[in-house]
């Protein structure tokens, strides 16, 4: 098998993510439609999708990566962390999702709170009841509000389902609501990036910054300067998150920095009906590689 451009993909969500559709069986057998080499289900703080997505991808021909998406806390922002190859059978993995589990848990239903404080009609138990076992992340408890007002048309939110807005609808309100200085913002209780890093080589993972261009990271040299001081190994250069500028950046930058550049579409089904599965065509296998050779 060659290692031509879009055969590796090393973001992707299934319905193990509270904001995620697709199972894992769905996820591998669209893997394979479009002739991808390697993936990585990279879920929201769970590793739930294993050992099932192992088992399909060994049946299907494609190669799959463990891995988790982590929500961390570093200068103030919230950034996420993969950890492709990490053992998710490890005791130390379990103790990490607990502890983001817990937070994400507080965090989520304060949130709810404030919403209902609002006069905003939604419940803590439905909420519970869309995203359980999984914490609901904001865009999660949105697309809740917002299948509600499909029916209701509850004029709060028509403005979110109209137009090219309807597209990012979960994210728009996101903003609105849930991002600092907004009526229902709630103070981050992410655990700390730097604590993660440390941690990493006890989980075998390899840890690699996604999409650090995003609205809410905004990560800059310097950063990822004490970042990999610290442990990281690999940066999400190829991101639907990032403009062409962006990614050029994160290139240079990863070049600079030795870390690995990776691909990763991140995509997650409906709630991002703006990314298709496979629309990153840049990741290439000897990504894979690199992160491996570097696995501590």
């Amino acid at each position: 098998m060659n290692c031509n451009a879009g055969s590796v993909d090393l973001h992707i969500h299934s319905n193990n993510s509270s904001d995620g559709d697709f199972s894992p069986f769905h996820i591998i057998q669209l893997a394979k439609e479009n002739k991808l080499r390697a993936i990585s289900i990279s879920d929201h703080d769970t590793v739930s999708a294993y050992p099932e997505a192992l088992q399909l991808g060994h049946k299907a021909g494609v190669e799959v990566i463990p891995s988790i998406e982590i929500t961390t806390l570093f200068d103030n922002r919230e950034f996420h962390l993969l950890l492709p190859f990490l053992s998710w059978k490890k005791k130390v993995v379990k103790k990490i999702i607990a502890q983001v589990s817990k937070r994400r848990f507080e965090e989520a239903e304060e949130r709810v709170g404030k919403l209902q404080k609002m006069g905003i009609d939604i419940t803590w138990k439905e909420v519970l009841k869309k995203s359980r076992p999984h914490p609901p992340l904001g865009v999660t408890i949105a697309q809740i509000l917002l299948d509600k007002a499909e029916k209701t048309k509850d004029p709060l939110f028509q403005k979110y389902l109209e137009g090219k807005n309807r597209l990012f609808a979960p994210y728009l309100f996101y903003k609105d609501y849930f991002m600092d200085g907004k009526p229902a913002f709630v103070p981050r209780r992410n655990v700390s990036l730097l604590d993660i890093l440390q941690t990493s080589p006890q989980t075998e993972g390899v840890p690699v910054l996604a999409h650090p261009g995003a609205y809410f990271q905004q990560t800059k040299k310097k950063d990822l300067a004490v970042l990999k001081e610290k442990g990281l190994v690999g940066l999400e250069v190829y991101s639907s998150y990032h403009n062409p500028a962006q990614t050029d950046f994160y290139k240079e930058t990863a070049k600079e920095l030795d870390l690995v550049p990776t691909a990763g579409s991140d995509f997650h089904g409906t709630i991002k009906p703006h990314i298709p599965f496979g629309s990153i065509k840049m990741g290439e296998y000897w990504m894979v590689e690199e992160l491996r050779k570097r696995r501590i």
